[in-house]
C-alpha cells in the first residue's frame, strides 16, 4: 500500500459518508472511485456491477489500463474482480499476467497493468459488484491494504442502500435489484454443481452461466430448472 496520511483518509471517508448525490447516484458513485484513486496512489481504479446475468461490466476506470483489465475479466469471465466477486471477499495478485488462477489473463490487459486488488461491494451482505485498484509494477499487497478499500467499498454501499430505498428507478438500480433478488436461486445452484461436479465456485458459475448463453436463457432461469424448483410461485425461488 502507497503510505497516505491517516487522518486524510478518515477525512475523505467522512466527507464521502455526508455528501448527498444531489447530482445524481452515478456522478456519486464515480466521484468515489476518483477518491480512492488519488488518495492512495494507485495506478488507476475502477468499479464493476453484475448485470442481470451476474456478469461484471465496469461502470468506471480512472484511466484506459484500468478499463483494459476489467474488460478482459469480463471477456474472460475470470482474474482477481471476478474471483472476489464471486467468492464475497478480498483477492489480490502480485501479477495478474502471471498469476496461475486466471490463465485467460495472461495477455489481455494494458502491458502497464500488474498488481491488482478487488473488494466486493454488497449489499445485505450480497455481493452485487466490486471496487478494484491495480499498480503497474509487482506488489505485494498487505491486509491495510484490503481494510483500506473495504472502507471505500462500505461508503458505496450506503450510497446504493439510500437510492433504492429512494426507489430510484434508474437502469443501475434495477440491474442491482434483480441481482438481490435472484442471488440465492444463482448461489444454491453453484453450489450443486461444486458437489456433484467437483469445481472450485468459479468454475461453478461460469459453466453455468455459458450453458445459459449458449442455450440462450437466463442463469437464473437455468439454475431454477437445475434445483427443480422452476414454476414455483414462491418469489424467493420463482425466477
Amino acid at each position: 500500500m502507497t503510505h497516505i496520511d491517516p487522518e486524510a483518509l478518515v477525512a475523505s471517508l467522512r466527507r464521502l459518508q455526508k455528501a448527498a448525490p444531489a447530482t445524481g447516484i452515478v456522478y456519486h458513485l464515480e466521484r468515489i472511485v476518483q477518491v480512492v484513486d488519488r488518495i492512495f496512489g494507485y495506478s488507476g481504479a475502477g468499479l464493476m456491477f453484475a448485470e442481470q446475468d451476474r456478469t461484471l461490466r465496469y461502470l468506471f476506470s480512472t484511466d484506459e489500463r484500468g478499463r483494459s483489465l476489467e474488460h478482459a475479466q469480463a471477456t474472460s469471465g475470470q482474474g482477481p474482480c471476478v474471483a472476489a466477486y464471486t467468492l464475497n471477499r478480498a483477492v489480490t495478485t502480485v501479477d495478474v499476467r502471471k498469476d496461475p488462477r486466471w490463465p485467460k489473463l495472461a495477455d489481455l490487459p494494458h502491458p502497464d497493468v500488474w498488481a491488482v486488488a478487488g473488494v466486493p461491494v454488497r449489499l445485505g451482505g450480497t455481493p452485487v459488484g466490486t471496487l478494484n485498484v491495480y499498480l503497474d509494477t509487482t506488489h505485494d499487497w498487505e491486509e491495510s491494504d484490503t481494510e483500506a478499500l473495504h472502507a471505500y467499498a462500505h461508503v458505496i454501499e450506503q450510497v446504493l442502500a439510500a437510492a433504492i430505498e429512494a426507489e430510484e428507478k434508474s437502469q443501475l438500480a434495477d440491474q442491482l435489484q434483480y441481482a438481490l433478488d435472484y442471488r440465492v436461486v444463482i448461489e444454491r445452484a453453484v453450489g450443486y454443481l461444486m458437489g456433484k461436479h467437483d469445481l472450485t465456485a468459479t468454475q461453478a458459475f461460469t459453466g453455468l452461466r455459458k450453458q445459459a448463453r449458449d442455450s440462450r436463457r437466463r442463469v437464473a432461469d437455468l439454475a431454477a430448472e437445475l434445483l427443480g424448483e422452476q414454476g414455483s410461485g414462491d418469489p424467493d425461488h420463482a425466477v
